[in-house]
């Protein structure tokens, strides 16, 4: 019987999540393609400060899932969480649609609903997104668990199908300039709508085909109400409940406080997302972390898979700081400081980063079948090694992109296709890393532990959006921002330099156009120009790839067996 179910393929009810998921990162990226230019254009906010908000923002769309699996582990089941988290999101995305309506005439309303608008995307985004991921893993036995990265690359192609038609429509009817180059700021209000009605056909089309095709190869439905678990679902001799005394809820309070504080006392600045909202995330994942290994009911060999899970995502967190600065640092080079002319046609800067989700979907099969062959051959590295491949290969994008834009002075334009090999690149980074992650949680934490496992994993993709808000802040001037500065009279580079001390009068001007009169600073290091700005990318996913390619031995040996 187990020989023939192997034969099928994957069973149809990851279709059906592959079709959900495909409308709702479809949603996602669509919004998030627009959300800087929107906030910078329309809102009229700083370069530094719409970045420090992407960054915000989609970190907290990945610390969410942590309250979203647990009230989905405890009370709700996976199917209920998945349809109130895309109805949550599709209203979120109606008010980003509002905000950009009412903006011209009232700018305070429209930012307390862009406001609004991203904490109730963020909340259903929590309850939506570690429960689909969990229910890929239940689709399978425990005799076709080896098909597993198999079927998250599938999956994962789903949600860049998605991110694709999102990052291209939401731009094409949001992201508008007309032939002189002047951006239509009413625009945005149309990829925003969009992105709505995408995540409302998701929603229905999982609510009419949920109980036909998402069960068991029993036939029993997955995600149903935790009550619905029965001992045939967990491992042999693996306790069914997870036990965490009062004490040790008790500390885990105590310890999110204590990390908060160090983490607020050590954060400079007046941006409340990067005094308040960074210092929640870092915490928050370090003390569920901690939560985790508390619990009384876990073996050594559970223990050392959990620690496996830890050091992963640790790693995570400096790959994903370095591929988000798609949608703040690199979307306003694309918008400033390139050449956007692509075979004749003048690309919206926002859709400059659809590549990414174009290639995914071009390279999923290739990579998916790449594994395969190589598992075969018995061939095939460790997910560590290949996350470690990931890593490397994104430093070496940044590597190209940096020497790309060495001589480009104040005013050259990058071509397009530097950037365009910038995303094939950390395509390639990427399906070594994320997909493979996803599965690697899927195997290696406790059954018990499922949806807060994702949720650890999830917070370190948080960890690195934030960071990535705080290392897109530190963008210096781009062209547009040289030549403004000429227009008012005022020769920016000298004041950057030092060598001219601007008037009360000038930084006044400067500031009324978002333009700073100084280089931004990262630990302690001048930002001069983008070359340099790159290089901070090469340099921290360079020696965390070198690293983890160091502690593979040992975390194949903690891992247990498992591939």
């Amino acid at each position: 019987m187990s020989e023939q179910k192997v034969k099928q393929g994957h069973p149809k009810g990851l279709w059906v999540l592959f079709g959900t998921e495909m409308w709702e990162r479809f949603n996602f990226y669509g919004m998030r393609a627009l959300l800087t230019l929107f906030l910078v254009n329309s809102l009229l906010m700083k370069e530094a400060d719409a970045s420090l908000i992407y960054g915000g923002f989609l970190g907290l769309c990945y610390l969410t899932p942590l309250l979203g699996g647990f009230i989905a582990d405890r009370f709700f089941g996976n199917r209920n969480c998945i349809l109130l988290g895309g109805f949550m999101m599709a209203v979120g995305q109606l008010l980003l649609f509002t905000s950009a309506t009412v903006f011209p005439t009232n700018l305070p309303l429209a930012t307390t609903l862009m406001w609004t608008a991203l904490g109730i995307i963020i909340f259903g985004n929590g309850f939506f997104k570690p429960n689909i991921s969990s229910m890929v893993g239940s689709l399978y036995p425990k005799q076709e668990k080896t098909k597993l990265d198999t079927a998250f690359t599938i999956f994962y192609m789903g949600i860049n199908i998605g991110a694709f038609l999102g990052q291209f429509i939401c731009p094409f009817v949001g992201d508008v300039k007309d032939s002189g180059g002047i951006r239509d700021i009413h625009a945005f209000k149309w990829g925003f709508l969009a992105a709505a009605i995408a995540m409302l056909i998701g929603t229905v089309l999982f609510y009419i085909l949920k109980n036909k095709y998402v069960v068991t190869p029993e036939g029993k439905p997955i995600g149903g109400l935790p009550s619905g678990h029965d001992t045939g679902d967990y491992e042999e001799g693996e306790s069914q409940k997870a036990h965490f005394s009062p004490l040790s809820l008790g500390l885990a309070v105590v310890a999110f406080i204590g990390l908060f504080s160090i983490f607020h006392y050590f954060t400079d600045g007046d941006n409340v997302v990067k005094t308040i909202i960074y210092p929640i995330i870092y915490a928050s994942g370090l003390t569920l972390a901690g939560l985790i290994l508390s619990d009384k009911t876990l073996t050594k060999v559970e223990t050392q898979r959990i620690w496996v899970i830890y050091i992963v995502s640790f790693f995570v967190i400096f790959f994903w700081a370095a591929f988000e600065q798609a949608g703040s640092s690199l979307t306003f080079i694309a918008d400033n400081q390139t050449d956007r002319n692509f075979f004749g046609w003048n690309m919206p800067p926002s859709m400059v980063q659809i590549f990414n989700g174009l290639f995914v979907v071009i390279f999923a099969v290739p990579f998916s079948i790449l594994w395969d062959k190589l598992r075969n051959a018995g061939k095939e590295p460790t997910s560590p090694f290949k996350q470690a491949t990931g890593l490397m290969l994104i430093a070496i994008s940044y590597f190209i992109i940096a020497h790309s834009v060495k001589d480009l002075g104040n005013n050259g334009l990058l071509a397009i296709y530097w950037l365009i090999l910038l995303y094939l690149i950390q395509t390639f980074g990427e399906l070594c890393l994320s997909p493979i992650g996803l599965s690697l949680v899927g195997k290696l934490a406790p059954k018990r532990f499922a949806s807060l496992a994702y949720g650890v994993f999830f917070i370190s993709n948080a960890a690195g959006y934030a960071l990535s808000g705080t290392l897109g802040s530190i963008l210096p001037a781009t062209g547009d921002k040289f030549n403004k500065a000429k227009e008012l009279g005022i020769d920016l580079q000298a004041i950057l330099d030092k060598t001219v001390t601007p008037t009360a009068e000038q930084l006044k001007l400067l500031a009324d156009n978002q333009i700073s009169a100084q280089n931004p600073v990262f630990a302690g290091f001048e930002i001069h120009n983008l070359y340099e700005f790159f290089m901070v990318f090469v340099v921290l996913c360079g020696i965390a790839s070198i690293v983890l390619f160091l502690l593979t031995p040992v975390l194949k040996k903690m891992m247990h067996g498992v591939k």
